[in-house]
């Protein structure tokens, strides 16, 4: 049966290659690219070279999938979701969280410069695309609507990282002017934020509702909606929408030569209104749904307060644990995921899924650890928190399991620490803990499959079992599995990695944003948008009920109680915490605390795991992990944003720093 499936998984794969390379899809093939290699002139000679050019400049853009190393962002470990004690340049997020980041040196995650060429070269299309003669107005319209996409991502990409940009407009920027000619100032926070959204609505005219799975990757209509639905939340946010944080972070800072506020200091609740309007407009598509897999014998029967209705309504039908994990680990098909809103394949969430692996007979680095308070945050499989457990799936501290336990093809072994039991469906999916059991299915090595892997002191794969680099543990004893397919392995006969997906926007991503904007309205506010539609938004309990609940219920877990709804304190609360365990190691969480306000506050919390110095018997106590890279993590007000590089401050003298970062 495996061989079958493998066998079906490779054709289809064959298939979308040679699709790929008749029809020249690829967004990112670098062998599309004219790039420079070409006269201007030859560029926009015809549809062809026209077409290779603007995919060539697409090729600029970095995976999104890298967020663990080699990043062009400070990605998961750059936040409170992993530690690891690798210190090298591999790791910038490691190097961002120790303070050696500045604006001499900002390693792979100066991506200042290369989306400004992206910029550029998106703005010459703008310029000559009139020149291409044998284009249909239908290309000619397709071109342009990517091209405002490319151009709009790539100031998205500046803005993340580094905030309010430098808007060059349609100019491509000569290279031969005089140095006055390249000075300008940089827009504000919400001038940022709207022509990026501006461009997207532009994009999002001409650029295809959907694409074929020959050319998964490629950014549609809704990619468009969903990156505005992200920047309308985020600009409504406490840190840039005149609240408290905002006055905390950047009352002071003002733009050099007119003295205007970078980030808004008035609140302004119809943002929260837009930032609704924005994530609804995705939701009527009619386009996107959760993923789900149908229920079946394996299942796990679901506890009494859970509704036993066909999902959305409930999750009687569907098997929760396969439900969220198959979308990530390579078993569901990712060119027909309609939860994937945007996403691609991604080489960096397949070769990294190696350092979570376990290093002695695995063939894995074993040092991409998770920190206590993630474990802790995961539910109980009937939806109670760990503090407030029921009788019927207690939780405990004390003691191992007896027996073992299996569902939705996932093995429990006996022997495992009462804190694992009892944990909701996506705890299972996500996370790698001591006892926990490893199939490696693909590997025909007896001696490298069916692994059960141990953390502590003289266990298989604890702190004496990294052979020649001592980094090579999770010192917290846990790890990132939510990526591993079961048959993934790194080592043996036959050893084989099923192909990843990143996720770039999920649709839960859409509606828990959407719930959000609701949460955070006191009032109604009517919103037109681009298309002339117009709606009316109100802290409308059943709508939250409606959209926060088909999480739950995806999840297998119950839903709100209406004294949650009732309350918006209580609600953000619940949104922070599902967002976290919802969207674990997809890079949201890290701008996630920046724009609630909490990064300080989060962050400073110490890093906990279990006592991975310790044998077994000592092994099961909380401890604060004592490790240089933990003592000496710096959390400061400035690390909102990366310094720009001290290169493009001084060769553009009216362009201000970031706040806390020298010239």
């Amino acid at each position: 049966m495996r061989y079958l499936r493998y066998l079906k998984h490779l054709i289809i794969v064959a298939f979308i290659a040679l699709y790929c390379s008749m029809s020249s899809c690829n967004y990112l093939n670098v062998d599309d690219y004219f790039m420079d290699t070409l006269g201007y002139d030859s560029i926009f000679q015809n549809k062809l070279n026209l077409q290779q050019y603007l995919w060539g400049t697409a090729a600029f853009f970095y995976d999104e999938g890298a967020i663990w190393g080699s990043t062009y962002t400070p990605g998961v470990v750059g936040s409170d979701e992993a530690f690891t004690m690798w210190d090298h340049d591999e790791y910038p997020g490691t190097q961002f969280v120790l303070g050696n980041i500045n604006p001499d040196n900002l390693m792979s995650m100066n991506v200042w410069p290369q989306m400004y060429k992206i910029i550029r070269k998106t703005n010459l299309i703008f310029q000559r695309i009139d020149e291409c003669k044998d284009l249909t107005t239908l290309e000619e319209r397709e071109i342009l609507g990517y091209a405002h996409f490319m151009r709009a991502y790539a100031y998205y990409h500046i803005l993340m990282n580094f905030g309010p940009v430098v808007l060059i407009g349609d100019e491509t920027l000569e290279t031969n002017e005089k140095p006055e000619y390249y000075n300008r100032e940089r827009a504000t926070y919400d001038e940022s934020v709207d022509y990026i959204c501006d461009e997207l609505e532009l994009a999002a005219k001409y650029i295809p509702l959907t694409v074929s799975m020959g050319q998964f990757g490629r950014p549609t209509r809704g990619a468009a909606y969903g990156l505005i639905a992200r920047l309308r939340l985020q600009q409504a946010s406490p840190l840039f929408n005149g609240g408290a944080a905002a006055k905390t972070h950047f009352a002071s800072w003002k733009r050099t030569v007119d003295g205007v506020d970078y980030v808004s200091q008035q609140y302004d609740e119809k943002k929260w209104a837009v930032a609704a309007a924005a994530a609804k407009r995705v939701i009527d598509m009619g386009v996107y749904e959760l993923y789900t897999v149908k229920r079946d014998s394996t299942t796990m029967p679901l506890p009494k307060n859970v509704p036993s209705g066909d999902f959305p309504n409930g999750a009687g039908n569907i098997d929760p644990f396969k439900s969220y994990s198959d979308m990530f680990t390579g078993e569901a098909l990712s060119q027909k995921n309609t939860e994937f809103v945007w996403g691609r394949i991604s080489s960096n969430v397949r070769n990294y899924t190696r350092h979570a692996f376990p290093i002695d007979n695995l063939g894995g680095w074993n040092g991409m650890a998770i920190p206590q308070k993630i474990v802790d945050a995961y539910y109980m499989v009937d939806g109670r928190d760990i503090n407030d457990s029921s009788e019927e799936y207690p939780y405990s501290e004390i003691g191992f399991s007896s027996e073992k336990q299996s569902f939705s093809g996932y093995q429990l072994n006996n022997g495992v620490y009462n804190m694992y039991m009892n944990r909701e469906m996506r705890f299972y999916a996500s996370i790698g803990f001591s006892e926990c059991f490893w199939p490696c299915l693909s590997t025909s090595e007896s001696g490298r499959r069916n692994q059960t892997i141990t953390y502590f002191k003289g266990g298989n794969s604890g702190k004496d079992r990294t052979n020649s680099d001592i980094r090579n543990y999770p010192i917290t004893g846990y790890v990132i599995k939510k990526f591993i397919h079961k048959d993934d392995a790194w080592a043996g006969n036959d050893a084989e990695t099923l192909e990843k997906p990143f996720p770039i926007i999920r649709y839960a991503e859409i509606l828990l944003s959407y719930v959000e904007a609701l949460n955070n309205l006191t009032g109604g506010h009517t919103i037109t948008d681009a298309e002339g539609n117009s709606q009316t938004f109100t802290r409308d309990v059943n709508e939250m009920a409606k959209y926060f609940n088909m999480i739950r219920y995806r999840a297998g877990l119950p839903g709100l109680t209406s004294a949650e709804l009732s309350s918006p304190d209580q609600m953000f609360d619940l949104i922070v915490r599902e967002r976290m365990i919802e969207f674990l190691h997809e890079n949201r969480r890290f701008y996630d605390v920046r724009r609630w306000g909490i990064y300080e506050e989060v962050d400073k919390e110490p890093i906990v795991g279990m006592d991975t110095e310790s044998r077994k018997d000592g092994y099961y106590e909380r401890t604060v992990v004592n490790h240089p890279i933990a003592r000496n993590r710096k959390v400061e007000r400035k690390m909102i944003w990366l310094p720009i590089s001290r290169q493009e401050i001084r060769k553009v003298p009216k362009m201000d720093q970031n706040p806390g970062w020298d010239n």
